[in-house]
């Protein structure tokens, strides 16, 4: 009893200090992720940050001012954008009608899956399946002569279109995820009261579901568009990498492992992350003109 006073008259000892600071075994078990966040994401993105201030003409920004110096650099940033923008916007406008049908479904998780099926075959057989259909040999075309619509093979490939279709494909699944996540977390209520109120399909929509769906939206917009802007093997195989889809990410390749000038490639790297900062910026800063409510409010 004596030992347990003298212990209170000491005061709380340095466990109790740091639970009170919020850190204790559970916040412990943080630090491995901490670590491997620093280790693969934080210390990578500073090393070529540094680099990309380490051209070989030993100027400090001689990287930067040889990119947008140079037309045939800055303008993949252009060209990324016509792919990056187009792709993300069909799929989340593709996404958004075939969600609010598959949340009414029974069988929800078989169609689910068989939408999401291409996410698990990756970009280069998608790629190379694209060469085997669209080909002008390829099934696609053969069956449009077969039945009179075609007199002689076209091809999408080796361009623009090719790799519009290839990220449509592959980032179709990502988008539907994410859009079936926010739908089906709207409480069905609310349709419903405003079902009474006389509201019809596209006044329910308008007037519930967008404003509640603009936040998730927005997120899924910004994810989409970071995956489809970082596209390297579509533009390779079934586009032209040296012409109309020599995006961004193949000049960061050319400058690594053709010219061997890593700070310039460091330099390209830096560039296309700002590029992609300001987007989800301007998209993310956009959304409150929607909603200015939290988002959890209408959760089910």
């Amino acid at each position: 009893m004596s030992a347990v006073l003298e212990s209170r008259a000491a005061g709380p000892t340095l466990r109790q200090k740091l639970a009170a600071r919020g850190i204790d075994g559970a916040t412990l078990l943080v630090l491995p992720c901490v670590a491997l966040i620093l280790g693969l994401f934080i210390y990578p993105f500073l090393y070529g940050l540094m680099l990309s201030f380490e051209p070989k003409d030993g100027s400090l920004f001689g990287n930067y001012a040889r990119f947008f110096s140079d037309p045939f650099l800055y303008g993949t940033i252009f060209k990324t954008l016509r792919l990056a923008f187009p792709v993300t916007l069909l799929n989340l406008l593709i996404a958004i009608p075939i969600a609010f049908r598959v949340r009414l479904m029974r069988r929800q998780r078989l169609l689910t899956t068989l939408l999401v099926l291409p996410i698990t075959l990756g970009t280069v057989l998608v790629a190379e399946g694209m060469l085997f259909y669209f080909g002008p040999q390829g099934w696609f075309n053969r069956a449009m002569m077969a039945v009179g619509l075609l007199s002689t093979p076209i091809s999408v490939l080796n361009g623009y279109w090719g790799v519009f279709i290839s990220l449509v494909l592959t980032g179709f699944p990502f988008t539907f995820l994410l859009t079936l996540s926010y739908v089906t977390g709207i409480d069905p209520s609310l349709e419903n009261a405003a079902a009474t109120l006389g509201a019809g399909p596209a006044a329910r929509f308008r007037e519930v579901f967008l404003p509640l769906l603009v936040p998730g939206l927005a997120i899924t917009f910004c994810l989409s568009f970071v995956q489809a802007y970082s596209v390297l093997p579509s533009a390779v195989l079934v586009g032209d990498p040296a012409n109309a889809t020599r995006v961004i990410s193949i000049a960061a390749y050319q400058a690594a492992f053709e010219e061997y000038d890593y700070s310039m490639a460091s330099a390209i790297a830096m560039i296309m992350g700002a590029v992609q900062l300001l987007v989800v910026v301007a998209v993310l800063g956009c959304r409150s003109l929607f909603y200015r409510g939290p988002a959890a409010g209408a959760k089910g």
